[in-house]
C-alpha cells in the first residue's frame, strides 16, 4: 500500500525482544465471536470440522507500525494468540469497546511489561476506561503490587478525533453496536470495523479509498448487534475497498462453504492471516 503514515524506519523502530517483528503487516490474532469457535459443548459441523480455518479465537489484530506493535483489543485468548504467533512485544493497545471478549485479556500483558520495564499505554473511550478500572482495579491500586504483580499500564482517553501513535495517524470511526456506541479505526488505508451493525453518516466518508477493510460478519441470520452475511456484503460493496476481510464469525459460518459464495475481493479472515501494510 502507498499510504505514507505506515511506512517504517529502522532507526525509529524499537527492538522487539524475544519474538518476531511484524512491522509493515496486519496480523489477525483472532477472528471469532465472543464464545470462540468451536463453541463449548457444541457438536455442529463447524465445531467438529477438521478444517483449521474453522478454529477461531476471539477477534483481535496486531499492526506492525513504524515505531512498534499496536494491538487492537485484549481478548480472553490473548496469551495463546501471542504465543501462537510468537509475538514478544506490544507497544500500545487500542480498544474498540468494553465488552468482555475485547477487554478481559488485559492481564496477559503482564509478562510483556516485565520484559521491557515500561508501561503499555491503553487508548480508549471513557466507557472502556471505566470498565478497565473496575475489572482490573488491582492494576491501579496505590502501593506495591501483591502476588505475581500487575500489568503495568497507563490509560489514555481518546475521542473520535485523529491522533498520532507509534508513527502512524489513527482515525477513530464511530460505529453502532446495537444500542452501544463503539469505535472502529482507520490507519493509513486500512480500516478495522469489528462489532458493529450500523455505520453513522459521518463515518462513511472516512471509509473512502481503502486498500483493506476488516468488517464484522457474524452469521447468516440477522442479529441485533452484528452485521449478518448479507448486510456485511452490502457494506463492503458500498465501501469498495480493494480487499475486504470479514471477522467476528460465529460457528454458524463454515469457512469452506461460505467463502465459496463471496465475490472477488471479499473473503473470510482466518486466525494467523497476515496482510501487508506497505
Amino acid at each position: 500500500m502507498s499510504s505514507p503514515e505506515i511506512q517504517h524506519s529502522e532507526s525509529t523502530r524499537p527492538p522487539l525482544g524475544v519474538g518476531r517483528d511484524v512491522t509493515g503487516r496486519l496480523l489477525f490474532l483472532g477472528t471469532g465471536t465472543s464464545t470462540g469457535v468451536p463453541l463449548v459443548g457444541c457438536g455442529c459441523e463447524t465445531c467438529t470440522s477438521g478444517d483449521p480455518r474453522d478454529v477461531r479465537t476471539r477477534t483481535s489484530v496486531l499492526l506492525g507500525l513504524p515505531e512498534g506493535h499496536l494491538l487492537i483489543d485484549t481478548t480472553p485468548d490473548l496469551r495463546n494468540q501471542l504465543l501462537r504467533e510468537r509475538i514478544g512485544r506490544v507497544d500500545a493497545v487500542l480498544y474498540t469497546h468494553d465488552h468482555v471478549d475485547h477487554v478481559y485479556g488485559l492481564d496477559d500483558l503482564r509478562p510483556l511489561c516485565f520484559a521491557t520495564g515500561r508501561s503499555i499505554p491503553l487508548y480508549c473511550e471513557e466507557r472502556v476506561e471505566n470498565r478497565i478500572r473496575k475489572a482490573f482495579d488491582y492494576a491501579f491500586a496505590p502501593g506495591p503490587p501483591l502476588g505475581g504483580g500487575v500489568p503495568k499500564v497507563t490509560l489514555e482517553r481518546i475521542t473520535p478525533a485523529p491522533f498520532q501513535l507509534l508513527g502512524a495517524r489513527i482515525t477513530p470511526l464511530r460505529l453502532r453496536h446495537g444500542v452501544f456506541d463503539v469505535l472502529g479505526f482507520r490507519i493509513g488505508n486500512v480500516a478495522y470495523c469489528t462489532d458493529t451493525n450500523g455505520i453513522p453518516d459521518e463515518s462513511w466518508p472516512l471509509l473512502e479509498g481503502l486498500d483493506v477493510l476488516v468488517l464484522d460478519c457474524l452469521r447468516a441470520n440477522r442479529h441485533p448487534t452484528h452485521f449478518n452475511i448479507d448486510e456485511a456484503l452490502a457494506v463492503a460493496a458500498r465501501v469498495g475497498a480493494r480487499r475486504t476481510l470479514f471477522v467476528h464469525m460465529a460457528h454458524d459460518i463454515r469457512h469452506a462453504e461460505v467463502a465459496a459464495t463471496f465475490p472477488p475481493g471479499m473473503e473470510l479472515a482466518v486466525d494467523g492471516l497476515e496482510v501487508p501494510l506497505t
